[in-house]
């Protein structure tokens, strides 16, 4: 019986490891979780590292060690941040998993594009509370919430000023319905809005998912927008979504409309969505990401400005954690195993 040999990058639970060794007997792993935090923290951006790695992680082992581990692996399960040279290092690599579920996560490294088989999770993350966030940044601008801080900052309370809506009879439009996208549809429904979507290859057969009442393709945002209240952007980041939001975009949207963005910062174009604002266009903004996060501060004239909400990449977090990226893991392995196909494989010419 030929021996397989899946290496861990990531921090990873005795059930998780249990589960993984519980595939198959031909199945030897070697748990490698913080031995590579050193290298890390001296090749990716220092915001990186203090948001991901403990403080005094330094990593183990020597580099001859991390570079044997590496050599002798057929499949890795990793996280992100990652060892940049991979692939270099790596040459028996056929297969890597990534436990988030972006693509757009392995930009940095020499995976991308590689021959080697990824996948990821996508589908599978915590979608329910980054949905529940969303809908927490349509509540806050539609019950003018955000002038809360003022009226603190001004020593008033200036009732004239907060103009609630009325959500129901509203409509939401969720750019990208896939795992995370449809949760926000359906919780936007919950509440008695009509809930417009789009995704890349819709299938025009298919039913509606729960709570939509319209699903169209890429080319149809523009159709949407002016008749969206809210506007939730759940899709990858891909070469087609970057700056997908651009000044057109904006123009399109109906005036004091709302904005959340739990995707990726790089599908608004921020010049563009900083003069929405100075046009008065936006009723409000919901950021939990922004371009070059975990490189700087967001743009002072996004983060001064009181319309708009930005957050550090928290909107998957919960008390409850539901992230199936093991699940997704251990399949594919079983998969990987028989020959099969593997799920969440992904296409570099698309871009996940």
């Amino acid at each position: 019986m030929r021996t397989i040999n899946v290496l861990a990058i990531q921090h990873t639970s005795a059930a998780e490891r249990a589960r993984i060794a519980a595939v198959d007997p031909a199945i030897r792993l070697t748990d490698a979780g913080g031995w590579f935090d050193g290298e890390i923290r001296e090749t990716w951006p220092a915001a990186t590292a203090v948001r991901y790695l403990a403080p005094d992680a330094a990593g183990a082992g020597t580099r001859a060690e991390r570079d044997r581990l590496l050599a002798e692996a057929e499949v890795i399960l990793g996280g992100w941040p990652f060892p940049l040279d991979l692939r270099a290092r790596a040459p028996r690599l056929r297969w890597f998993h990534q436990r988030p579920a972006g693509a757009s996560n392995l930009l940095r490294g020499d995976l991308w594009g590689s021959d080697v088989m990824v996948t990821t999770s996508r589908g599978a993350g915590n979608t329910l509370a980054m949905a529940e966030y969303a809908v927490a940044g349509i509540l806050h601008f539609a019950k003018s919430l955000d002038r809360v801080s003022l009226d603190r900052e001004t020593g008033t309370l200036d009732h004239r000023a907060y103009r609630s809506l009325l959500l129901d009879g509203k409509t939401t439009c969720v750019v990208g319905a896939g795992g995370i996208g449809l949760e926000v549809g359906r919780l936007c429904a919950a509440l008695g809005m009509r809930v417009l979507g789009t995704r890349r290859h819709p299938q025009p057969d298919a039913p509606l998912p729960p709570g939509f009442s319209a699903l169209g393709g890429a080319d149809e945002l523009d159709r949407f927008l002016p008749d969206s209240d809210f506007v939730v952007i759940c899709c990858q980041w891909t070469p087609e979504t970057t700056g997908l939001f651009n000044h057109d975009r904006f123009a399109a949207m109906r005036p004091g409309s709302v904005l959340v963005n739990v995707a990726r910062g790089e599908i608004v174009d921020e010049p563009a969505l900083i003069e929405a604002l100075q046009r008065g266009r936006l009723r409000g903004v919901v950021l939990d990401v922004y371009v070059g996060e975990f490189e700087h501060t967001p743009p002072p004239q996004l983060w001064r400005d009181p319309r708009v909400l930005i957050t550090p990449h928290v909107s998957g977090q919960s008390d409850d954690h539901r992230h199936r990226a093991i699940e997704v893991f251990c399949d594919n392995l079983r998969a990987y195993l028989d020959g099969a196909s593997l799920r969440n494989v992904i296409d570099w010419t698309r871009g996940y």
